[in-house]
Order: C-alpha cells, then structure tokens, then sequence
C-alpha cells in the first residue's frame, strides 16, 4: 500500500519540522500549536501537515514527540535513504552529484555514470557497469542529464536496468508505459516563470 502523497510545499516543511524536534528537550508530547509558534509557521497548516504524516494528535496532549520524530523520518527517509542513480557526468550531473541537500528529503545519489571514461572516477563509473550496478545495489530511481538525442536510449536502458522512476533534465518527451513514473524538469520554463514575475 503507498502511502499518502505531499505537495512540494509540504515536503519542503517536513525537514523543518523534524530539525526542530530533534533539537532541545520538548517533552513526551508536543502540541502542533507550540511547533506553529516555535517557527512562525500557520497553526492549521502544521496540523494539516502532521496529521498527514503520523495521524491527528489527541486534544490537548498534542503528539508523543518520539513517535512524531519516528513518523517524519519514515516519510523523509531518513533512517533508509533510496538510493539513486544519474546518467550523464557534465556538468548538470557533477553539480546534481555534490548536492548534499538530497539526503534532507531521504535521497542519496549513488554514483553518476557516463560513457565518456575521461571523467571516471569513484563516483563516476562506465555507462558498460550501469545494468549490472543497479541490479546489485536494487536501484529504482534514476536522473537524466544527458543530451536530448541521447535522453530515450538512456530511459530504455534505465528501464531494463529496473529503474520505474525517473527525473528527466533533457529536453525530450520520454514516451514510457504507466508503471513508469517520470518528472519532467524544463530549466527554460522554470526560468522563464521566474523573470515573468520580475516584470509584473
């Protein structure tokens, strides 16, 4: 059973919330009320977010910190990061690389695989090991930053490799069945939105 499905902005709080647990002494329960004052953050909307994440508190016992703290690190991965794997090693895909703030989210980029063996390293491995690699580690998620032309050969190889979820850098619709799931990042557009609002 999967399960429930947060919004951008929720999962953006959820950190926020299990940062400010772990820190100090709050107690064997704590109100949404008091995580709401302690961040400046809307009272219905943290309890909106809590209730999602462990279930609805008890009026005016709030939740058992410990098994709030247990809910938040099973939903943001934190005791079990997935593992993930990039194709493509330029540029996008070495800064996607050194980005320590996937693991913030229960994410940890394994390693990035190109076919070009002049940037091979540790964490950069040969495209010719990434199907047996990703069986051995049982990867599922994968990141494409190669070029356009390259991006579907790239998804089918990810696919036979066992990987049903992928986020999608190249500017190409990736064409794949329904128990694949793809994000689609557009650089341009999101870029585009941005100075959009600059101009209003």
């Amino acid at each position: 059973m999967k399960g429930p499905i947060f919004s951008k902005a929720t999962l953006g709080r959820l950190p926020v919330y299990l940062d400010y647990l772990r820190t100090g002494d709050h107690g064997e329960n704590i109100s949404a009320a008091e995580i709401s004052r302690a961040l400046g953050l809307g009272g219905v909307q943290v309890r909106k977010d809590l209730n999602a994440v462990s279930g609805t508190g008890r009026p005016k016992v709030g939740y058992k910190t410990t098994e709030l703290i247990a809910a938040l690190e099973a939903v943001l991965g934190r005791k079990a990061a997935t593992p993930v794997v990039i194709v493509g090693a330029g540029k996008l895909g070495k800064a996607l690389l050194d980005f320590e703030g996937f693991e913030e989210y229960g994410i940890k980029i394994s390693a990035a695989f190109d076919v070009d063996n002049s940037l091979l390293c540790d964490r950069i491995l040969s495209m010719d090991t990434f199907t047996n690699y990703c069986r051995l580690y049982d990867i599922h998620a994968g990141i494409i930053t190669v070029p356009a032309a390259c991006a579907k050969e790239v998804c089918g190889i990810m696919i036979k490799s066992g990987i049903t979820a992928i986020w999608n850098f190249a500017q190409i619709e990736l064409d794949v069945t329904d128990n694949i799931t793809v994000c689609q990042e557009n650089l341009a557009l999101s870029l585009a939105h941005l100075t959009m609002k600059l101009r209003k």
